[in-house]
């Protein structure tokens, strides 16, 4: 069973008169790269929440956004009369040096100068810093899920490429026989264009049979079955094998090359295009395995 690196979890819960929310997006990565935003006031707890999603994420490129909104009684707020005092007498003071016609409202206009409104910042309880470590497992445990369904899809889809590519190399044995054949009587008829030429019939028996195992495929066939056979055992192991799915699906890119290289019959090399094909969709999908 495989895990995607592609998910999504969102959760949240009520506790102290606030609503905490953690939602968490992951997509592929070498590494597991994570970005959290966090209110300043949880800022301590950054690190323990890092851990936590470390732990369960392993690999990936995750961003979470954590917010905590109040939904009873609103913290203390208080008006700094020193500083809304001290930014009245500067407005006046502008006014009158540039000409300008000073504020209408006064009220509205002092409010939403900088720390004109004071509000107390409470100290995180307990309570609160379990919550927020709930609603973040919570989170992780819905981007899990995603990433198991996403995996399966991404499992079926594997499991239909090899196929594909096993029954093409299945195909590969009924065009052998006849492409040595065709091989031979194309050098044979290129000698008796030469015309009469005296050549060493035993030297070149030699010849033919160093070049036509230079093209035998046996090996080539041998390992990119064994390689077909690993992929699928590799996926039915434990989570993690996201790396080791793509080695081995170089190797086998590797094998086809050859094969394609040694066909020298158009037959096999369509079939050799066609597992290209195949092997191409499975490294592109490759790349979002754990």
């Amino acid at each position: 069973m495989i895990l995607s690196m592609t998910g999504y979890g969102k959760a949240s819960m009520e506790c102290a008169g606030k609503k905490f929310t953690a939602e968490i997006k992951s997509l592929n990565s070498k590494q597991l790269d994570l970005s959290i935003r966090i209110p300043q006031q949880y800022k301590e707890l950054e690190l323990q929440i890092r851990s936590m999603v470390a732990q369960r994420l392993e690999r990936g490129k995750a961003d979470i956004v954590i917010t905590v909104e109040t939904i009873s009684s609103q913290p203390a707020t208080s008006i700094n009369l020193h500083v809304a005092a001290s930014y009245k007498h500067q407005i006046e003071a502008l006014s009158r040096q540039l000409d300008i016609p000073m504020p209408e409202d006064w009220i509205s206009t002092l409010i939403k100068l900088p720390d004109v409104l004071h509000t107390e910042i409470e100290e995180i309880n307990e309570e609160e810093s379990e919550a927020m470590f709930e609603v973040v497992r919570n989170a992780i445990e819905g981007l899990m899920e995603f990433r198991t369904q996403e995996g399966n899809r991404l499992d079926a889809f594997f499991r239909e490429k090899i196929e594909k590519i096993q029954n093409l190399l299945n195909e590969v044995p009924q065009y052998e026989a006849d492409r040595i054949e065709k091989i031979k009587a194309r050098i044979q008829d290129s000698l008796s264009k030469l015309g009469e030429v005296d050549y060493d019939k035993n030297r070149f028996e030699q010849e033919m049979i160093f070049y036509i195992e230079k093209l035998d495929i046996a090996e080539e066939k041998l390992r990119l079955q064994n390689h077909l056979d690993y992929f699928i055992t590799t996926m039915d192991g434990n989570f993690g094998q996201g790396k080791k799915l793509g080695f081995i699906s170089q190797e086998m890119g590797r094998e086809i090359n050859t094969l394609g290289s040694k066909a020298n019959q158009a037959e096999l090399q369509k079939i050799v295009v066609r597992m290209k094909d195949q092997l191409e969709q499975i490294k592109e999908q490759v790349l979002n395995v754990m």
